[in-house]
C-alpha cells in the first residue's frame, strides 16, 4: 500500500477547518484522511487557543466574522479540490 504524503499547508487547512467545524470526525471524513491522524496534527500545532475576553462588541463580531471567513475560504478550497479530482478525464468518476 503507497504511504500518502500531506504538505504543511494541507495540514495547516485541515486543522484550521477542524477547530472551524469543532469536529475532528467530520472533517477528516470529509478529507478523506484518519481521524486520529488530524487529532495527531492538532495536537503538535503549537498555536495556542486565544481568548476572547476583555474584548468589546465590535472586536468580538470581528473576531467571529474572521473566522467565519477562514472557514468559507477553506471550505471552497476544499471544494476546488473535489472538482479538479472528479474532473480528471479518467473515467473512473463517471458513468461513461
Amino acid at each position: 500500500m503507497e504511504r500518502r504524503v500531506f504538505d504543511a499547508s494541507f495540514k495547516r487547512m485541515a486543522i484550521n477547518l477542524s477547530y472551524a467545524r469543532g469536529s475532528v470526525k467530520e472533517v477528516a471524513d470529509e478529507l478523506g484522511i484518519d481521524p486520529g491522524r488530524l487529532s495527531k496534527w492538532r495536537q503538535q500545532e503549537s498555536s495556542p487557543v486565544r481568548s476572547s475576553e476583555g474584548l468589546n462588541d465590535d472586536q468580538k463580531e470581528i473576531k467571529q466574522l474572521q473566522k467565519e471567513l477562514k472557514e468559507a475560504q477553506l471550505e471552497r478550497g476544499i471544494l476546488k479540490n473535489a472538482v479538479s479530482i472528479f474532473s480528471r478525464g479518467d473515467g473512473r468518476y463517471t458513468d461513461s
